[in-house]
């Protein structure tokens, strides 16, 4: 069959990704992105693909339920990846009002409005929802703790993760209690290209350009799973076609490096590939900042259940992965240098240049 793909949130970083992987490797697929374009959102990151329609771009939100049962229909949509999200623990402890109405309401809608098309159309056995979430939603872990799996218990800490919690318990109940053939992913902490000027990763390489301060958190020692980008697209590729309805798939790195390990191989290679750079080493830009309110400790993945069940395990090690992050950055600084708007650069100096003392 000719799937019908409508990519939530498709002008972000994940999503903006699987919609370049998607239309590269089903270019007979039908592909609708649904976007509200909020400030993490830019169209620059799928404009060659909607010029050159390959793709349909629908700007509105995903809790605006009308506007939903409209694409549904009017594009046949038959599989959903959601990906629509606000993302930021930094902005879900200032406001966190804006990641209920989008995580769970917003979820909630599409789930609502693809399950009354589904069954609108006599509940076909082909058609998937692929809810896409994260792994802050089970918690910390200790030093030596196992990593995170499919059994892993919730226990999220901050309003970003229990707003994702609340979101993947609505996916499956939705499969659970209306058979609809719902998916849900969880993944570690992701980069690559397109990634938003707040995140860590792109932070600190685009003040590395500037010469301005490198902030991270606390001590440094916190530790994350980190998983490339084009790996993650690969894995959500296999959930959509090969996925049972009704699982859940970790989906991890393998990559374990803590904070301040990872910006000194950011800094590192900015000093490698990067002409003409402001402040000679890196490394001096570093300043410790006060902790974030219920920072993590630690995040890591056991992705043997997709290994095993679907065949995929990530192909890129963190060492390459941050190599060809770098690379892109500096080769793309017309996508990124708009994005340094006042109001961002507002918000960057009120979460992280006034720690800086």
């Amino acid at each position: 069959m000719t799937r019908h793909l409508l990519i939530t949130g498709g002008a972000g970083f994940i999503a903006g990704n699987l919609v370049h992987h998607w239309v590269a490797s089903h270019p007979g697929d039908r592909v609708v992105v649904l976007d509200a374009l909020t400030y993490a959102g830019n169209q620059a990151t799928i404009a060659p693909l909607v010029n050159a329609g390959r793709i349909t771009f629908v700007h509105g939100d995903i809790a605006d339920r009308p506007l939903v049962d409209a694409v549904l229909a009017q594009h046949g949509i038959t599989h959903v990846a959601h990906l629509a999200a606000e993302s930021h623990v930094d902005r879900s402890i200032s406001g966190p009002g804006a990641f209920l109405a989008t995580n769970v309401q917003g979820t909630f809608t599409l789930l609502e409005a693809f399950r009354a098309r589904w069954q609108e159309q006599g509940a076909p056995d082909a058609w998937r929802f692929l809810h896409v979430s994260t792994d802050e939603v089970f918690g910390s872990l200790g030093p030596s703790d196992p990593p995170f799996n499919e059994a892993t218990a919730y226990d999220p800490r901050s309003p970003y993760s229990a707003s994702k919690a609340s979101s993947d318990h609505l996916a499956r109940a939705w499969h659970h209690t209306y058979g609809l053939p719902v998916l849900v992913s969880n993944c570690s902490n992701n980069y690559g290209p397109y990634h938003f000027p707040e995140k860590l990763i792109p932070l600190t390489l685009i003040n590395i350009l500037l010469g301005r301060s490198i902030p991270v958190y606390g001590d440094g020692a916190n530790v994350r799973d980190w998983l490339f980008v084009e790996d993650h697209c690969r894995a959500l590729e296999r959930i959509l076609l090969a996925g049972s309805p009704g699982s859940t798939y970790c989906i991890g790195g393998n990559n374990e490096v803590a904070n301040l390990d990872l910006v000194h191989q950011l800094c590192d290679l900015m000093d490698e590939l990067a002409p003409e750079l402001p402040q000679r080493p890196s490394r001096e830009l570093i300043r410790f900042v006060a902790d974030r309110p219920g920072h993590d400790r630690r995040y890591a993945i056991d992705a043997s259940h997709i290994r095993n069940e679907l065949g995929w395990e990530p192909q890129v090690s963190v060492t390459e992965g941050l190599r060809r992050t770098v690379a892109w950055y500096l080769a793309n600084r017309s996508w990124w240098q708009p994005l340094l708007s006042d109001e961002y650069a507002n918000y960057l100096e009120t979460q992280y240049v006034t720690q800086l003392n």
